[in-house]
Order: structure tokens, then sequence, then C-alpha cells
């Protein structure tokens, strides 16, 4: 069997590989839960108890505190979980994408529409 050699890194960009879904599988599963409506409830009514339920390490709840999404990708978060999460307040995908690039949500979107055209 042939290994493949590690592929060059992506400026700005955080893999998600198995180290870091090893580093997020805590995280990840919390925001997996909220699929489910009494999920979410219970997380809002108290965030600090539910990640602890979860056993959060101190990079993942601060992330979680702050609503920043770069940030939970660095603590082992992947994108398709963490939309569970942006979701119980209300953000979308191009909220997310607009956070990624330092950009406001309408900027994010002028540049979506630009470049489709």
């Amino acid at each position: 069997m042939a290994t493949q050699a590690p592929l060059p890194p992506i400026p700005g960009t955080t893999l998600f590989d198995s180290e870091q879904a090893k580093k997020g599988y805590a995280l990840n599963k919390m925001c997996f839960s909220f699929n489910s409506a009494e999920c979410r409830a219970a997380f809002l009514a108290d965030e600090e108890a539910y990640m602890r339920q979860y056993g959060l390490n101190t990079q993942q709840a601060d992330a979680i505190r702050a609503r920043n999404v770069l940030q939970l990708i660095a603590a082992g978060g992947n994108a398709y979980y963490l939309a569970k999460f942006a979701g119980i307040f209300g953000l979308d995908m191009q909220d997310i994408g607009a956070q990624q690039t330092g950009m406001t949500k309408e900027q994010f979107k002028a540049k979506l529409v630009a470049a489709g055209q």
C-alpha cells in the first residue's frame, strides 16, 4: 500500500483531518446534539452545564462563549456540526463565511454574487 505525501498547508485554513477530528470530538458531538429541539433548549437554558455535560475543554468552551467560528474550527470543530450551533442563534452559512473572511454578511454576499457573474 502506497503512502501519500502530506499535503502542503493552505494559508489561513485549518485542515479537518484525523487529528482535528480527535481534538474536536466532544465539541462536534455536542453540536450534533442540536438536531434535537430539546437539546437546543437545554443549551440555551444553561450553556455552562451543557458544555460540562459533553466535556468540552477550555479552548472549546471559550470559543463557544465567544460565538467565534474560527476559534471553534481551531478547537477541532467541523463546519457541518458548527452550522448546527450557529443555527441556534439564527446564523446561516453566509454569516459563518463572513466571519471567516473578516467581512460583514452584506460584503460576503456581494462577494458571492460577484464571483457568480
